[in-house]
């Protein structure tokens, strides 16, 4: 089993959890692009939660950033749900397809831009400049994929896509705010925070140049 395999498998049952939800919803008038609304939001309040424990709250209590993490996580559900319903309620659209990517990268840009200003604050600026290669790695992921499809070619290569990289920003913020109490006193729990910032500023890079080229193969 590949990769994508696995990952597929991952979001297949996820979309068998949520079916009954997502249903109920599309009886209530619920629309996907209102799901995606939603999940911006929901990020835009988690990024706020960065800024707030940057500028409130004691350098050691990280237990905001606990609940950021989580609000990624559960917010960024929403991004799976308004496509998922859009194909179980027959609701898709060209429009929403471009309303719900242009949203995502929203969504990334709030979220990095929030743990960024955390470690600026907190005197960590080698983890603010990191936090901003990981941006541009996720920013350019997307851009070269869409670049792509507007050539006609499909580009979805690559190991760090959108759910990789929420699921590592989210976990390392939750797994910050919960381990510090127990970590603290043997190494710098920032380093739970910062840790997924730097894989995902490698591999999302990466990916980016692995699209980039794959896109060549296909012009050859």
């Amino acid at each position: 089993m590949t990769f994508n395999d696995f990952r597929n498998f991952i979001q297949h049952g996820v979309y068998v959890v949520i079916d009954p939800a997502v249903r109920l919803m599309v009886k209530c008038g619920v629309t996907p692009n209102m799901m995606t609304t939603v999940g911006l939001l929901g990020n835009i309040f988690a990024a706020s939660l960065f800024i707030y424990s940057a500028l409130y709250v004691p350098a050691d209590d990280f237990s905001i950033v606990g609940y950021a993490g989580l609000t990624i996580l559960l917010f960024s559900i929403f991004d799976m749900v308004d496509g998922y319903m859009a194909r179980t309620a027959n609701m898709c659209s060209t429009f929403g397809a471009f309303y719900d990517s242009v949203l995502d990268r929203y969504c990334e840009l709030f979220t990095l831009s929030g743990i960024a200003f955390y470690f600026v604050q907190h005197g960590y600026s080698i983890g603010a400049v990191i936090t901003f290669l990981s941006l541009i790695g996720s920013i350019m992921v997307s851009y070269v994929r869409a670049r792509a499809e507007g050539l006609g070619l499909e580009c979805k290569v690559g190991l760090m896509q959108r759910p990789e990289r929420v699921v590592l920003t989210s976990f390392g913020a939750m797994l910050c705010g919960l381990l510090e109490p127990v970590v603290r006193d043997s190494f710098d729990p920032m380093w739970i925070l910062l840790t997924p910032q730097i894989i995902i500023a490698i591999l999302a890079n990466y990916t980016a140049f692995v699209r980039i080229n794959h896109v060549r193969n296909l012009l050859k």
